[in-house]
C-alpha cells in the first residue's frame, strides 16, 4: 500500500517526528540521528483503512533495544492516530484484542518479551512471550 506525500508527512507528524536537515527524526535530541522510516503500511485490523509503523534506530533514545517505533492508524476523518509505540521492535501476532487489533510483541535484548493487547482504548501489557510461549521476565 503506497502513501501519498501528504499522508507520509502526516504519518511522521502524528508519530511526533520533526524535520531535521533532509530527514524526519523522532529522537530530535540524538546528535547523530539516522532518521525515521515508514516500515509498514497495511490494514492490521480489517477496518479498510491503513495502519503505518514508523521506526527509528539508535541507542541515544532507545537504549539497548536500539530501535523505537510508533504504530499509527488512519482515521475516518483522514487524520492519523498514534496507537502504540516505544523502544523495541514490534511484531504483530495472530492473537487479537478488542476491535480485531493484533497483539504486539515488543522485541529487544533478552529472551522474554512483553506482548501488548488493544483493550478498546489503548495498547496495554497483556503477557510475556518468547517464541510463542509464555514466559516470566527475569527480575
Amino acid at each position: 500500500m503506497e502513501l501519498s506525500e501528504a499522508d507520509r508527512a502526516a504519518v511522521f507528524k502524528a508519530a511526533g517526528a520533526v524535520r531535521k536537515q533532509d530527514m524526519w527524526v523522532m529522537c530530535a535530541d540524538d546528535p547523530r540521528p539516522g532518521g525515521a522510516t515508514i516500515e509498514t503500511v497495511r490494514d492490521l485490523n480489517g477496518d479498510g483503512r491503513p495502519e503505518a509503523v514508523v521506526s527509528e534506530v539508535g541507542m541515544y533514545c532507545y537504549g539497548h533495544a536500539g530501535m523505537g517505533f510508533k504504530l499509527l492508524s488512519k482515521q475516518a476523518d483522514g487524520g492519523w492516530r498514534p496507537m502504540a509505540g516505544g523502544s523495541g521492535m514490534p511484531e504483530f501476532l495472530k492473537t487479537r484484542g478488542a476491535g480485531n487489533w493484533p497483539d504486539i510483541s515488543v522485541g529487544g535484548p533478552g529472551f522474554c518479551f512483553p506482548v501488548e493487547r488493544w483493550n478498546g482504548k489503548a495498547y496495554a501489557l497483556h503477557r510475556f512471550e518468547y517464541q510463542g510461549k509464555r514466559c516470566k521476565p527475569p527480575r
